[in-house]
């Protein structure tokens, strides 16, 4: 890579001797720092650990030595010992890694979708659309989310499945709040007038002009609905309407190990630390983020 060289010229008009600049790196103009920067490296090692499972977990998650149940940590082979039924907690926990993002990632990819299409068309069309739209949302946020998931999922049944369709019914609401709060903002500036001055339909001015500009808050906000999904996936696993056993959960693992706590403390323990490693993770990249939009 070659480097430019910065000339001076002194006050006589004469150039000076010329040092090399390198040149600045990609890497270096992203400006990833801080808070940003320790969230992107957490989640980096929890998506390897997740992608490469079957070479890192030691053992097969679901497989039972009854032999070995209860084996505390550092023992009989066993890097962070096993549960009731003899399973590998190390693996159990890496499998379930791969579980919980996935959980986290397609609970909020519709509500992402689906609220930022309805929060750009309320707020550009106004009107008895918005009002409409509103007094949905408003009905909604009158009941807590997690009651009203826990409420579909017993009428659905427990399953993976019914477990996306019950978070995806109820957690498009932020989404939508966000984007129609820019919306109604950015319906009003130059660019937007001059697209309807210019013949532009509503259609072409949502998807093109509006969408594009005002899903920012959107974006940001779905690293800690990620965490909001991961939290709600192992909630509804501790109540038994998650993921079925033997399948490695971490909500479903801190659900089975609560009532060994004083014989097995490891069993709810370290999956409650995998659990935070990843919120934590997701929550430090959307604040990095939102500290980037100010």
């Amino acid at each position: 890579m070659s480097e430019n060289v910065l000339t001076t010229t002194s006050p006589g008009g004469i150039a000076t001797a010329a040092r090399p600049v390198r040149p600045v790196s990609w890497f270096a103009r992203l400006n990833i720092r801080g808070t940003l920067l320790l969230g992107l490296i957490l989640l980096a090692i929890v998506l390897l650990v997740a992608l490469f499972a079957p070479l890192l977990a030691p053992y097969n998650p679901i497989e039972q030595d009854l032999g070995a149940a209860f084996s505390a940590p550092l023992s009989h082979g066993h890097l962070l010992g096993t549960d009731n039924f003899g399973r590998d907690e190390l693996s159990r926990i890496i499998f379930g890694t791969r579980l919980d993002l996935q959980i986290g990632f397609f609970s909020v990819l519709f509500p992402f979708l689906a609220g930022s299409l309805i929060g750009v068309t309320a707020g550009y069309l106004g009107g008895k659309t918005d009002s409409v739209v509103m007094r949905i949302v408003d009905v909604l946020l009158a009941f807590p989310f997690l009651v009203l998931v826990i409420a579909l999922m017993t009428l659905l049944g427990p399953g993976l499945r019914n477990l996306y369709i019950a978070v995806g019914i109820f957690g498009w609401i932020t989404y939508c709040r966000l984007v129609r709060g820019e919306t109604l903002v950015a319906r009003n500036l130059e660019y937007i007038q001059a697209a309807k001055t210019i013949g532009c339909t509503d259609r072409r001015i949502i998807f093109t002009h509006l969408l594009p500009n005002v899903i920012a808050p959107s974006l940001v906000y779905v690293f800690t609905g990620m965490v909001l999904a991961i939290l709600t996936g192992a909630t509804l696993s501790f109540l038994g309407l998650g993921p079925q056993p033997p399948t490695p959960e971490w909500g479903a693992m801190i659900a089975e190990g609560r009532q060994f706590l004083l014989q097995a403390w490891w069993m709810p323990t370290l999956p409650g630390i995998a659990v935070l490693i990843t919120g934590v993770s997701l929550s430090l990249i959307g604040d990095g983020l939102a500290e980037r939009r100010q």
